[in-house]
């Protein structure tokens, strides 16, 4: 009887299922901000965004990915309380939040293309990280001093967010 139940689909409607896996990134990326480790040495925070951010692309492919991103982007834009401080966009960090939507897109594009997984992760997360490196350049003096900033410190928990990534695209991926 359990198992009759499980199988069942709840929601038939696929545009009501996309809305609703769109809206869960959003929300996702929202409590990713929360998350955040102050580092003293950089005005550019530790935050589980990242993670969400390209989740989503591998999860709902370029176009939804995309659009989940931008909606966060634009929700936040207008004054909701999706960012952790008002004016985050105008600020050193408003470059990865614009590369969050580059970076859902990027992945979900290239795992529609087939591509290994670990790699179209990577790819993006370097896309967010450059994106966020460029606006903070603008902030600390330079491009060499946004990479330092804004790049380097970030590079191996990414890493980590990425490896945390693989294994739940594989349960998604499980028949069931």
């Amino acid at each position: 009887m359990i198992t009759a139940v499980l199988n069942k689909k709840v929601i038939v409607d696929a545009n009501v299922r996309k809305a609703i896996y769109v809206s869960f990134f959003v929300l996702a990326t929202t409590f990713g901000a929360y998350v955040r480790i102050p580092l003293p040495f950089t005005p550019v925070p530790i935050t589980l965004q990242t993670f969400f951010v390209l989740l989503s692309g591998a999860v709902l492919g370029k176009k939804l990915g995309g659009v989940s991103q931008l909606l966060y982007f634009l929700m936040g834009g207008i004054g909701l309380p999706l960012f952790t401080h008002t004016g985050a966009l105008w600020g050193p960090t408003g470059g990865y939040i614009f590369g969050f939507i580059l970076a859902s897109w990027l992945v979900g594009y290239l795992v529609e293309r087939k591509w290994k997984i670990f790699y179209a992760l990577i790819l993006g997360d370097l896309v967010l990280l450059f994106s966020g490196a460029l606006i903070l350049s603008l902030f600390v003096g330079g491009i060499k001093n946004a990479v330092v900033l804004g790049m380097l410190p970030f590079i191996a928990g990414d890493l980590i967010k990425i490896l945390a990534i693989l294994p739940i695209l594989r349960l998604l991926k499980k028949p069931q």
